[in-house]
């Protein structure tokens, strides 16, 4: 029996017309071995057929033994071949993975570190500002004190505190 070596295993069509036909024949011979009461010439038959079946079933000779150690030996290389590559991209996937995770780290570090400054200088700067103002007295202003708005030349257009009511105020003087 002499089967195509496919990508696992032999080719399965193969195989199984080879096992139908050594049924048919087996067959044939326990139907030939009742029938045969002592006739020569039946028994003749039957050797035929048994030395055919054993010459179905015998194993490889030895150079197809040969080649079927070299395809087996081929088909391991490429196994250890692809396994080495597999193994070799796992390991240049992790670090990259691991120099992901270091930079992300540094960043997410530097991002605080921003951060936490800009809220320190926030929080100075608002403590500034309390002290700036915390001199300072707001006095209420009566209502019948002119405003810009009440000078403004047109509607919702203010004037300017020199055009209102010849007041100058010298610049910065606020």
């Amino acid at each position: 029996m002499r089967f195509s070596v496919v990508e696992i295993g032999y080719d399965q069509r193969q195989v199984d017309a080879c096992l139908d036909e050594l049924a048919v024949r087996l067959t044939r011979l326990a139907a030939w071995a009742e029938s045969a009461a002592g006739a020569g010439r039946e028994w003749d038959r039957i050797r035929q057929e048994a030395t055919g079946l054993c010459g179905l079933l015998r194993r490889f000779d030895p150079d197809d033994a040969a080649v079927v150690g070299l395809a087996v030996g081929q088909v391991e290389r490429e196994a250890a071949e692809i396994l080495a590559r597999a193994r070799f991209e796992l390991d240049a996937a992790r670090e990259e993975a691991q120099r992901v995770r270091e930079r992300a780290y540094a960043e997410a570090v530097q991002a605080r570190r921003e951060f936490e400054a800009a809220l320190r200088a926030r929080r100075r700067h608002v403590t500034r500002v309390d002290e700036l103002l915390g001199g300072v007295s707001v006095e209420p202003v009566p209502a019948e004190t002119p405003t810009a708005a009440a000078g403004a030349t047109g509607p919702g257009v203010p004037a300017t505190r020199a055009g209102v009511a010849g007041v100058t105020e010298p610049p910065g003087g606020r």
